[in-house]
C-alpha cells in the first residue's frame, strides 16, 4: 500500500547537489514538508527560501553536526518521517596512484556519513515509525576499476541498510537502499569531462554504461519512498543483475571493459597525476 507523502517531514542531506536539487523540488511539489541538509550554506539557505524549506548547515562527517541538524528539524516541524542520506562523493584513480586521505574521504562521507546521518534520526524516526533511505548506486553491485573508494562505499552501504533493518524491524521503522545507474549530473559533468573516466566508460552513451535521465531516477525514488521499499534498482530492468550480480559480474566486466582500456586507463591516471 502506497503512503502519501504529502505533508511528510522528510529530511535530505546533500540537497544542492543534482540529484538532491531535483529529488527536493519534486518532494515540495507533493506537499512533503522538507528540510534540506548541505556543507553550503549560502546554497542550501538560498534552497530552502525557494521551496519554502527548512535550511540547514551539516558537516556529515561530524556527528554532531548531523546530531543537532536533526534535533532542530524536529523543534521545527515536531516529528521526522523520512530521512534521505543523498550526499556523496566519487573519486576515479588507480591504487596505484590514489592518496590514502582522498580514498578515506570517500569512505567517510559516502558509508560513515550516512550511517551518522541515519543514527542521528533514529530516535525520531522510531517515534513515528518512518523510513530510513540511503541512496547508493548500482556501484554497490558492479564494482568498477579505478573506483575502489566509491565502490566499497556503496556496498557498505547496503550492507549498512540490510543488516539495521533487522535491527530496526520491530520498532515498526522500514529501511530501504536505492540503486541508481549513470545519470546527468554536476558529478556526472565531472566524470564524463575527465579523460580517465570517458576512457574507462566511453562517455555513458552506450552500452551497460548508459546513462538514463534524472527525471527516471528522481520518479523511482519517489516511487519507492511511498511504497517504504526495501530495494530500488534504476532502471528496473537491471535488478535481475543488481541482484545476481556475482553470477554476472565476469560477463559485465566482459562486456564494459574491452581489450586494454583499463590498463590505457590506468596509465592515463598515472600520466595526469605527475
Amino acid at each position: 500500500m502506497k503512503s502519501n507523502l504529502k505533508n511528510k517531514v522528510i529530511a535530505i542531506t546533500g540537497t544542492t547537489g543534482g540529484l538532491g536539487k531535483a529529488l527536493s523540488l519534486e518532494l515540495e511539489k507533493r506537499g512533503a514538508k522538507l528540510a534540506l541538509m548541505d556543507f553550503d550554506v549560502e546554497q542550501v539557505n538560498k534552497q530552502a527560501s525557494e521551496l519554502n524549506a527548512l535550511g540547514l548547515e551539516v558537516d556529515i562527517t561530524d556527528y554532531e553536526s548531523i546530531k543537532k541538524a536533526m534535533a532542530k528539524v524536529n523543534d521545527h516541524y515536531g516529528q521526522i518521517d523520512i530521512v534521505i542520506a543523498n550526499a556523496g562523493i566519487t573519486q576515479m584513480a588507480p591504487m596505484t596512484t590514489t592518496d590514502e586521505r582522498d580514498f578515506s574521504r570517500v569512505i567517510d562521507i559516502n558509508l560513515n556519513g550516512s550511517w551518522r546521518t541515519f543514527k542521528a534520526a533514529l530516535s525520531y524516526i522510531e517515534e513515528s515509525k518512518g523510513y530510513l533511505a540511503a541512496i547508493c548506486s548500482m556501484a554497490s553491485f558492479v564494482h568498477c576499476p579505478l573506483q575502489a573508494s566509491y565502490a566499497a562505499s556503496k556496498a557498505g552501504m547496503l550492507a549498512v541498510c540490510n543488516s539495521i533493518r533487522l535491527e530496526v524491524k520491530h520498532l515498526g521503522v522500514d529501511v530501504g537502499s536505492y540503486h541508481p545507474t549513470f545519470f546527468p549530473s554536476p558529478l556526472m559533468d565531472n566524470v564524463t569531462s575527465d579523460p580517465v573516466g570517458h576512457k574507462l566508460w566511453g562517455g555513458n552513451k552506450e552500452g551497460p554504461w548508459k546513462m538514463i535521465t534524472v527525471e527516471e531516477v528522481v520518479d523511482e525514488i519517489l516511487n519507492g519512498l511511498e511504497d517504504r521499499a526495501e530495494l530500488v534498482v534504476i532502471p528496473k530492468r537491471k535488478t535481475l543483475v543488481a541482484k545476481a550480480s556475482g553470477f554476472f559480474r565476469r560477463y559485465i566486466e566482459k562486456r564494459g571493459f574491452k581489450g586494454n582500456e583499463v590498463q590505457e586507463a590506468i596509465e592515463l591516471a598515472k600520466s595526469l597525476s605527475n
